[in-house]
């Protein structure tokens, strides 16, 4: 039963000795700096000084839209291998594996509407605009 599980240990051991011997060479033959500098220290962006500070706030926007898009790409990821066998299911009469997807496509649909009309994918802050009212005297 041991046996089996061989393969997996040996490749275990090949990444460990594989990582330690390339943290090994880069310590052994590595550029060395004898003296510290705080110029080493500060971050870069390819060559250039940082115009501004490196750890501003992202919006909660941008990771939801990226959720979606891990979400979005798991569905293709099962659409793929049906999309390949459909025609072996159709061969064989069998109609509902059609059904099934157009199921599981509408259900991701379903709730691709719904994460747009609750603004997700707005990526600016909508304030609402006031309407103009007879009482105040806007024309």
């Amino acid at each position: 039963m041991a046996y089996q599980f061989l393969p997996v240990l040996m490749v275990i051991v090949v990444a460990v000795l594989t990582a330690s011997g390339m943290m090994a060479f880069a310590a052994l033959v590595g550029q060395r700096s004898r003296t510290k500098s705080t110029m080493k220290h500060q971050s870069y962006e390819s060559g250039v000084p940082l115009l501004d500070r490196a750890l501003k706030r992202i919006s909660v926007k941008f990771y939801l839209v990226a959720i979606v898009f891990v979400v979005l790409d798991v569905e293709v990821a099962f659409l793929y291998p049906w999309a390949l066998t459909y025609r072996d299911f159709v061969s064989r009469q069998v109609v509902a594996v059609f059904w099934d997807m157009l199921a599981f496509t509408a259900l991701l649909a379903v709730a691709y509407v719904y994460l747009w009309r609750k603004g997700t994918f707005d990526w600016v802050l909508r304030r609402p605009t006031l309407k103009p009212s007879a009482d105040r005297g806007d024309s």
